[in-house]
């Protein structure tokens, strides 16, 4: 038998115990494991994240900068915080070495060609486990044909999830005929944290976006959107992240860039610095140039 340690004595006693509150927004109240798994995909030092968003195939199939995984988005994926993806990608693509969090695309069921509203789960939780992901995605629909069958998709997630420690980002669909203006967007994000969603993604809008950051009680991630030139993509991240976004969530401005590393770096530096867009373009144009 090893023999005893000493009784401890240096208890620092005048140093008063830390109760240090968590950095993300409405996500004190958490467990441990969750918080964790936050902590992964935010910057703890920034508070925010960029995510790359590559699961348009699940829908779209192999979209403009995503007909092959392992030629065009592997050799950028290093440079994101986070990588959002299908399960079926992450297994058949991305090397378990990768070792960068990961966010699973957890609902799904239509293509282009149908009523999209119309999702259901179609990841189950162990697998997510067994997958090491950081976090779940689910559509969530307000205003569409099937509202309430993708909000219900959200909470039983939002159930799932609390068991295991698993977070729910709930990504909002704005229907092509729909207003993309303050007042959806803050209908839309405050019902999706009211039921439970650990963090929202959404469109960023000109006109009152701070609003709807102000009224969501966790955090939102600004979605990329459609391919936009690089100086206007870098503004409108800029933008968002200035009036309250914790973070950008990219795909397409960042895939379909003509120097997608470049971009990532930029879109990085204008999120987690605060790098203007003007100095942030340039250093686009820098990066890109040095090839």
């Amino acid at each position: 038998m090893p023999e005893p340690d000493k009784e401890g004595k240096d208890f620092c006693l005048d140093v008063e115990a830390k109760n240090d509150g968590f950095f993300l927004k409405g996500s004190n109240s958490l467990d441990w494991g969750m918080k964790n798994r936050l902590a992964r995909i935010f910057n703890p030092t920034s508070g925010r994240t960029v995510m790359l968003a590559i699961d348009h195939g699940y829908f779209q199939g192999p979209t403009t900068g995503l007909e092959r995984i392992d030629v065009k988005i592997l050799p950028i994926a290093p440079y994101a915080d986070t990588l959002m993806l299908t399960r079926g990608i992450l297994r058949s693509q991305v090397p378990p070495s990768y070792g960068k969090p990961i966010v699973l695309r957890a609902s799904g069921g239509p293509s282009i060609l149908k009523e999209l509203s119309n999702e259901h789960l179609a990841l189950d939780m162990e697998d997510a486990i067994r997958l090491n992901a950081a976090a779940l995605a689910v559509q969530v629909f307000i205003g569409g044909e099937y509202e309430t069958q993708s909000v219900h998709n959200m909470t039983r997630l939002v159930d799932m999830g609390s068991r295991y420690g698993m977070p729910v980002l709930a990504v909002t669909a704005v229907g092509k005929d729909m207003a993309r203006d303050a007042r959806y967007f803050r209908l839309a994000c405050r019902m999706c944290a009211e039921l439970g969603a650990h963090y929202v993604k959404t469109y960023y809008i000109p006109d009152g976006f701070e609003t709807v950051t102000a009224s969501c009680p966790v955090p939102i991630v600004m979605a990329g959107g459609k391919k936009i030139p690089e100086p206007e993509a870098l503004t409108m991240a800029y933008n968002a992240v200035q009036a309250g976004a914790a973070g950008v969530d990219m795909g397409r401005n960042i895939f379909q860039s003509e120097a997608p590393v470049a971009m990532l770096q930029a879109v990085g530096a204008v999120v987690h610095e605060n790098l203007p867009p003007q100095q942030a373009y340039e250093m686009y144009l820098d990066l890109k140039n040095k090839g």
